[in-house]
């Protein structure tokens, strides 16, 4: 357990703001034009998919911010 705070938490909970910032402008200007293109039926899952993308690498970044190694 942790004993005293660090700056790893507010720092990664603003990384983490700032990266999931950057990732939805990065799908609205690049990804948006191609998936426009699907039919609406198809659309719906492959934002459902990019929606559950980024979690993939928050449990090691979660970790990070709570003991201060990546594993």
């Amino acid at each position: 357990m942790r004993e005293k705070p660090t700056l790893r938490i507010p720092i990664g909970v603003l990384g983490l703001c700032i990266a999931l910032t950057l990732y939805g402008i990065a799908i609205a200007v690049y990804a948006e034009p191609l998936i426009s293109q699907l039919p609406s039926l198809a659309q719906a899952p492959v934002y459902v998919l990019l929606g559950v993308v980024w979690l993939l690498p928050l449990r090691r970044f979660l970790i990070w911010m709570e003991t201060g190694r990546w594993g």
